[in-house]
């Protein structure tokens, strides 16, 4: 699979000077000005793995951001949430700003705003030497460095509400700039995805963009999508308050309505496609690198960064066949989802793993073991599944898919509920429901009867489905904030966590115990008693060897599963504080102004 290497800049041009894995034929150093980067597309290409360079730094997606945003919701939680410490405080609404995971001066923060930065030298460059007019290669280019930009913005949006807006150069007088507020960051974003997608190839339009490490059109339209719902939609305001944008150019017809364009766009395009549930994520782990599938962009990581299966994979304890690293299972799905899905849906057990690996040695054996209630794992991100064994003890190379087409379908139907009604939305939700059913079609009729009897049954069946089809892929947090719904659900799932734990409500029928066997292949578990409809006295007549209790509690525990969810207002704490090392050298700019700390 190719990696794109990341490599210093040279000159104060910012811009790498190779790609992929081997070094361009390039100009005597001294020559390497602005000038000659920027109307030489070799060398202007080192512009795109320049900026990517700070997405894979060890403290920026690899190390921090992808582990904590999006934790502990009603689909994803931190799987240490009940140790108050300052990983869990990270995801349990509220930190502070010194906290030891993040108050430091290379965080995920100041890596963002590094490659916002080589962005900006670089669309510079491209704007004043490029002649993008003229030349489609260093427009593309161009394309590409636009929507990474928006890449980082709209992540920094999602972890720390409003920012500094930083869309040029830093020069002496724009050193220090306090926060924007977001809907500025909003507009030039959407006009700079709008611009890009006129230079970038669909997937396997021309051979630059046959791989997911590559931006093309229809990743940049989905992106332009997601920005305008999230434009759209609520969101804790620099006021303190929860409220929609009052910019009139960002209101939530208009913003409907720019999703509803671009997904269609991509629909109609007919250049992706879904693939079968478990096949999406096995390909992802396969690392075939493929677009034109249902992977619309990833972030590239080498074999030796990334820790997409180390922090968010199935965990093993022991180092085995499949891996040269006992990691996995920083955090994992809320315990209610292993029973959200129906009995027919074939996301279950792709989503949510009951297990985690144990036995073996260095590169032999290795077989699964049930793990508890409490501690699920996301398996979308295996070892197992992987065509190489991972030998890196700290870092696992898996990429990160950031979209796929399943969203851009997803995206539609709520746009088009909202613009044009359910009738119209319909067939694109079944698109998601027919995948998840193959084997149940009654099942998906009765369910788009239901979904279909009113614009609010249609939005209440988005809500629902995007937590089916997303758990474990770090959407949910910025949906529920969108949606005004972040603390409806997660009292919800605190009160389905309780339930669950004391088999009440919709949980009375459910066994206490799980009940479990090796398989005759000597590695795979087969558990009885994770369903509706088992009970314990089948479970014991099975004659199954083992058997445990499966609960939440731990005798003695001073928190409660449930009430470790959030410890503040989650409406008062949407986003992370900036850090105090930042405050300390704005000049006095930034603050935590009316974010409840």
């Amino acid at each position: 699979m190719k990696k794109i290497l990341y490599i210093l800049f040279a000159i104060t041009a910012v811009t790498a000077i190779s790609s992929c894995k081997k070094v361009l034929d390039a100009p005597t150093k001294s020559s390497l000005d602005e000038s000659v980067i920027f109307s030489t597309p070799g060398l202007a290409q080192g512009a795109i793995a320049g900026v990517l360079q700070s997405f894979g730094e060890t403290n920026s997606y690899r190390g921090r951001f992808l582990v904590f945003y999006g934790m502990n919701t009603d689909t994803e939680i931190t799987n240490g949430l009940k140790t108050v410490d300052d990983k869990a405080k990270l995801s349990n609404y509220d930190t502070n700003v010194v906290n030891g995971q993040m108050n430091t001066l290379d965080n995920a923060w100041a890596k963002f705003y590094e490659g916002i930065e080589r962005a900006n030298l670089a669309i510079r460059g491209l704007r004043t030497y490029g002649k993008i007019e003229s030349n489609p290669q260093m427009a593309q280019i161009l394309g590409e460095i636009l929507t990474l930009r928006a890449v980082l913005y709209n992540d920094l949006i999602k972890g720390w509400g409003d920012v500094p807006a930083r869309f040029d150069p830093i020069t002496t007088a724009t050193t220090y700039l306090a926060r924007s507020d977001r809907d500025i960051i909003y507009k030039q974003l959407l006009k700079d995805l709008a611009e890009a997608s006129n230079y970038l190839p669909w997937p396997n339009e021309n051979s630059s963009v046959s791989s997911v490490e590559r931006v093309n059109k229809a990743f940049a339209k989905g992106l332009r999508a997601r920005l305008a719902l999230a434009a759209g939609g609520y969101a804790q305001r620099l006021d303190g308050t929860v409220k929609l944008s009052s910019d009139p150019e960002l209101s939530r017809d208009k913003m409907y309505a720019i999703a509803k364009q671009e997904c269609l766009d991509i629909i109609d395009s007919k250049r992706l496609k879904l693939l079968g549930f478990e096949q999406v994520f096995r390909t992802l782990n396969e690392e075939t690198g493929l677009a034109g599938q249902e992977s619309m962009w990833e972030i590239p990581f080498s074999e030796g960064r990334g820790r997409v299966i180390f922090d968010l994979g199935v965990k093993h304890l022991k180092t085995d066949k499949y891996t040269g690293q006992n990691k996995g299972g920083t955090d994992g799905p809320n315990p209610i989802m292993l029973y959200e899905y129906d009995v027919d849906d074939v996301r279950r057990d792709v989503t949510v793993v009951p297990y985690e690996w144990d036995g073996g040695t260095g590169t032999a054996g290795g077989y699964q073991v049930p793990s508890s209630l409490g501690r699920l794992y996301f398996g979308k991100y295996r070892y197992e599944w992987m065509k190489r064994r991972v030998t890196s003890t700290n870092d696992d190379g898996l990429n990160w898919m950031y979209m796929r087409y399943a969203d851009v379908v997803l995206m539609a139907a709520e746009a088009i509920n909202e613009i044009d009604g359910a009738t119209a939305a319909a067939p694109y939700l079944k698109m998601i429901r027919d995948r998840a059913f193959p084997t149940a079609p009654a099942k998906v009729a009765t369910f788009m009867t239901a979904a279909t009897a009113s614009k609010t049954a249609f939005f209440d069946a988005i809500v629902n489905e995007r937590a089916l089809e997303f758990t474990g892929e770090m959407l949910r947090k910025a949906d529920l904030i969108r949606w005004n719904l972040l603390k409806v659900k997660l009292d919800e799932a605190k009160t389905k966590l309780q339930q669950l734990d004391t088999r009440t409500g919709k949980y009375a029928a459910l066994p206490a115990k799980i009940y479990y066997k090796t398989a005759a292949d000597g590695e795979t578990v087969q558990i009885y008693g994770l369903r509706f409809g088992d009970t314990d006295a089948a479970g014991a007549a099975l004659g199954y060897p083992s058997n445990k209790t499966w609960t939440l509690s731990t005798a003695g525990e001073p928190l409660t599963f449930w009430d470790a969810l959030y410890a503040k207002d989650p409406n008062k704490q949407q986003f992370w504080p900036i850090w105090q090392v930042f405050l300390d050298s704005s000049n006095g700019l930034l603050n935590n102004k009316n974010l409840n700390l």
